[in-house]
């Protein structure tokens, strides 16, 4: 029964720490497009700015190509991001699944030793029964 008890408390704590990683790429995610969001206002300001928007031309701002490419790979590491947060995802619902199982049998088991209990209290109360129907 303790092992149950115990191997239930892991389950319950693996599941705990899968919900925590897909909150944490969930977070991670959001903060990467918010950031990217940021740099294209400012690559559309310092455009309208210089007046140029073409990234070829020989006067383009070098500080909206810096910012491109900062946006770009905060946009792929985002797509990363959402490859794993899949994953995650996965995972967490395998740890749930794992749990599930473990407190079915856990309830099963539970049954089954309140049923042997219960048949031994009727047949407690079945040998009283008799006892007094004798003496009477």
């Amino acid at each position: 029964m303790k092992s149950r008890e115990t191997l239930i408390r892991l389950k319950r704590f693996q599941l705990d720490e899968k919900r925590r990683r897909v909150a944490q790429i969930e977070g991670m995610i959001a903060e990467f497009d918010r950031m990217a969001a940021d740099l294209d206002r400012e690559v559309a300001a310092e455009e309208q700015r210089s007046g140029i928007t073409d990234v070829a031309h020989f006067a383009y701002s070098t500080y909206a190509k810096a910012a491109r490419t900062r946006r770009d790979n905060l946009k792929r590491s985002a797509d990363e991001l959402k490859s794993q947060l899949e994953d995650a995802q996965a995972e967490l619902g395998e740890a749930f699944e794992a749990l599930k199982k473990v407190e079915i049998l856990e309830n099963r088991e539970r049954s089954a030793e309140r049923a042997v209990e219960s048949a031994r209290d009727q047949a407690a109360m079945n040998q009283l029964g008799l006892a007094r129907a004798m003496r009477a």
